[in-house]
């Protein structure tokens, strides 16, 4: 994600990363595939992966090990939607038979995310910028 001067319009997609088992071989294969240029995110023990888009040197994408906050989702690209009001949003989410995966949680200056999952089981992240 870019820092950038103007607040991302509420319903846009924001974000994209990959969480899955072998994270390092799969960083590797985008940026084979895509041209992606990986630089790592230290968790600690162990880092994730943000991908460079190579010509503007813009964020784009994570690569991330399903570890952590992230163990308890399924190996697949996760969309990050922005949404007006997360604490609202999660409510909807419940009311309409989802369910909240993981968070809320804060990201600094990114605002705060949660990942959701809807009835049909698949799954979401709903990001709110900061105020």
């Amino acid at each position: 994600m870019s820092e950038e001067t103007t607040k991302p319009a509420v319903g846009t997609i924001a974000w994209l990363d990959l969480t899955a088992p072998g994270a390092d071989d799969l960083r590797d294969f985008y940026a084979e595939v895509t041209g992606w240029r990986p630089v790592p995110v230290s968790l600690g023990e162990y880092s994730d992966w943000t991908m460079i888009e190579p010509e503007s040197g813009n964020p784009v994408a994570g690569v991330c090990h399903p570890l952590g906050a992230n163990a308890a989702l399924p190996p697949q690209w996760l969309v990050y939607v922005i949404v007006a009001n997360l604490d609202a949003s999660l409510e909807a989410c419940r009311t309409r038979r989802g369910s909240v995966v993981a968070g809320p949680r804060d990201l600094g200056s990114y605002g705060r995310f949660a990942v959701i999952k809807d009835p049909a089981g698949a799954y979401m992240a709903l990001m709110q910028p900061p105020a």
